[in-house]
């Protein structure tokens, strides 16, 4: 519930912030992105939606779609605006 984003097979990095209360969520999603390399993407796992990291990851060149999720309520795929292999695999992964 508490890990810290790991790598997964194929270009995901996994960050499962599940029943963790804000500012959390955020703060370790902020982390992780910054230390994403280039081709990935990340998959937050989380029980509410985020809408205060929405605009923060628009003014940080990150695109992003939400979509219920399978193993919490909300989950969000990130990835570097640009990054046509990181879109590809998130998308895929939809």
């Amino acid at each position: 519930m508490n890990a810290p984003a790991k790598t997964t097979p194929g270009y995901e990095r996994l960050l499962d912030v599940d029943g963790l209360e804000p500012p959390q969520p955020m703060e370790r999603a902020l982390d992780a992105l910054a230390q994403l390399p280039p081709g990935h993407y990340l998959r937050m796992l989380l029980h509410r939606e985020p809408y205060l990291l929405y605009p923060l990851l628009e003014e940080d060149g990150f695109r992003f779609e939400t979509r219920p999720g399978r193993r919490a309520l909300f989950e969000i795929l990130i990835w570097r605006s640009g990054d046509e292999a990181a879109e590809r695999a998130a998308l895929a992964a939809l």
